[in-house]
């Protein structure tokens, strides 16, 4: 069994897929039935205000392996390059002794599709070309074949069968059986496992058994109802177009049957969860095995009339951080925002306090997970769809300040305004705190040449779709290979040998 008595704990990270922190009891949620998280949250170090650096799946992503901001690694938007010159932490585990694999999705782009995981055991649900480049020149074209739209609300309900349960259930069969493999495995290292599933993501349909946890009575509406078109600022109204909100009337019905659906799969994936959590028990594991849950980001479920993510909203970007290791950390609260670049860092401590080979955006979080006190901010920059212009965010204090070059700047005060309904950035009173902060962004970054350098990646990526569809297609999607030669019982192997290595606990031994 390794790393039982190893000063490096296993690790086990989890990660759902457009998971609000808002859906969770542990953040205040009263309808979500997430018993096994709930349990989780109660052991652990909460982290009570984490957030992405990018509200998309591929630039969220990128930026949590890499402890590096979107700009850093050109994490521009789903169809991103991720370069395989980008340490990841699962190259700085693997630098550290581990065994590192991963089951699910990365939504990594590019013919590398294990960026330093010595093993991965599924496919990813989703394309690893570039088909899905933003045209931020041609905005008011939408790309309708993988666009949001509101077809996802318009038919939420009932599906025993989908293509995203399919993913998720081989996702977790496939972690179960790697952690049996685990424990029975004779190489000494310790184990680094993510596991990542893609609910509840929209599609928002969810099995009978998890629509049933939930009577259509209980569920709630947005505390912030979707205000008239020409009310909404800018990126707002830039949303309502990429997801074709105009296309139909949307019912509190529907809103409500789309949010049922929602918090349905936060159940599956807290049943998932559970799943894991028995196996790590079952084989002992759980002794030194810390545990990580996380998503990429969040969905904004109908909040001030946007849905799905693409926005620096709260519900958006506003992610759960728990974080689970017996004897290590006491379980407690931390309320300083914090965000996924601090993960890579905090991994590394946990690896033996290695150090980077390149400085990277974030900050460990050892300090706040032994219960210290440190001042924190969030960078965000968010370059995908729905965009004309880079969108630029500082969370700092009770603060958030979201910058574009094409926009009305926003900021909020999220002690006294945590449903994001009073813009401060032009009020005289706010006027030398919103000077100070854009003073600061144009100090961080240059937008207008950030802009000029996606929209250039941009051109040069759909360049390369368009090329690399002509003729012979050659997919950089994820194979698993598996070698059934050597599978179960076959007879180039001893079966007394077989079964004694196969079992767990072992059996007695004899001669």
């Amino acid at each position: 069994m390794p790393s039982q008595h190893s000063n490096k704990p296993n690790i086990v990270m989890v990660m759902a897929d457009q998971m609000t922190a808002f859906a969770l009891s542990a953040y205040g949620n009263r309808i979500s039935h997430t018993p096994h998280l709930d349990r989780l949250a109660e052991q652990s170090v909460v982290f009570e205000q984490a957030y992405c650096n990018s509200p998309l799946c591929a630039p969220a992503r990128f930026t949590l392996m890499s402890g590096q901001q979107v700009s850093q690694i050109g994490a521009y938007d789903n169809a991103a390059y991720f370069p395989s010159t980008v340490p990841t932490f699962a190259h700085y585990l693997r630098a550290a002794g581990y065994q590192t694999c991963l089951a699910g999705k990365m939504h990594f782009i590019g013919p590398d599709q294990l960026h330093g995981f010595e093993q991965r055991l599924t496919t990813d649900i989703y394309p690893a070309d570039f088909g899905w480049v933003p045209d931020w020149e041609n905005f008011a074209e939408r790309s309708d074949w993988w666009y949001h739209n509101m077809l996802s609300v318009k038919q939420a309900g009932v599906a025993e069968i989908t293509n995203q349960y399919e993913f998720d259930d081989e996702t977790c069969a496939q972690a179960r059986q790697k952690l049996y493999d685990l424990a029975r495995t004779t190489d000494p290292r310790p184990f680094a496992l993510c596991v990542s599933f893609t609910h509840p993501h929209d599609p928002y349909a969810t099995r009978r058994k998890y629509w049933d946890l939930y009577a259509a009575d209980s569920i709630d509406l947005p505390a912030v109802p979707a205000p008239a078109y020409e009310q909404r600022d800018p990126h707002s109204q830039r949303l309502h177009h990429i997801s074709d909100m105009g296309r139909f009337e949307i019912s509190d019905e529907e809103i409500r049957n789309a949010r049922r659906a929602y918090y349905g799969n936060v159940s599956y994936i807290d049943d998932c969860f559970g799943q894991l959590l028995d196996v790590l028990r079952a084989t002992g594991l759980d002794k030194n095995t810390l545990i990580l849950f996380t998503s990429d980001h969040g969905d904004m479920l109908g909040e001030h009339g946007l849905w799905y993510k693409m926005t620096f909203r709260e519900w958006a970007c506003r992610v759960p951080l728990m974080v689970y290791a017996p004897g290590r950390y006491a379980a407690h609260r931390v309320t300083q925002p914090v965000s996924h670049v601090d993960i890579l860092p905090t991994l590394l401590d946990l690896a033996g306090g290695m150090e980077p080979v390149e400085p990277v955006a974030g900050h460990s979080l050892q300090g706040l997970l032994e219960g210290g006190q440190e001042t924190r901010e969030v960078i965000g920059e968010y370059t995908g769809e729905g965009c004309i212009a880079p969108l630029l965010m500082i969370r700092r204090e009770q603060y958030k300040y979201v910058y574009c070059e094409v926009d009305p700047p926003q900021l909020f005060d999220l002690a006294s305004d945590p449903l994001e309904c009073d813009n401060l950035a032009a009020k005289p009173e706010y006027q030398a705190l919103a000077a100070a902060f854009q003073t600061e962004v144009l100090q961080r970054w240059d937008p207008v040449a950030l802009r000029q350098q996606v929209l250039q990646d941009q051109k040069r990526r759909r360049f390369l779709a368009h090329t690399l569809s002509q003729g012979a297609y050659q997919s950089w999607d994820f194979q698993p290979q598996q070698d059934a030669s050597q599978r179960y019982m076959r007879n180039h192997l001893d079966l007394n040998e077989l079964e004694f290595n196969s079992r767990f606990p072992r059996a007695p031994a004899f001669d």
